[in-house]
């Protein structure tokens, strides 16, 4: 399992929509990357991060069809609609 994790910095004045990316912004990343399982995000209660977003794919094959797709880019454009941080992004492997 791949897992990326999309990460946004808390500073002062940081701002993040929870509503908007669990309704609006999680379903356009299902719409626009194939291959991805599951999305889910946490919510920052101390420490350096306002918000944690995962993307969960099955192989890296997976991955690199998600996040290379020809509409990957309306994902990214939609980061302003919920967040003025600019995330900060780990991609990893389950290695149980």
């Amino acid at each position: 399992m791949i897992r990326v994790s999309v990460l946004y910095p808390k500073s002062e004045g940081t701002t993040f929509d929870m509503d908007y990316y669990k309704t609006k912004h999680r379903q356009l990343c299902h719409d626009v990357m194939p291959g991805l399982q599951k999305m889910d995000v946490e919510q920052g209660i101390d420490g350096p991060y306002i918000a944690v977003g995962h993307l969960y794919f099955s192989d890296p094959g997976a991955l690199q069809a998600g996040m290379g797709g020809p509409r990957i880019g309306e994902a990214q454009a939609d980061v302003v609609n919920y967040t003025n941080s600019v995330p900060v992004i780990q991609i990893s492997m389950s290695i149980d």
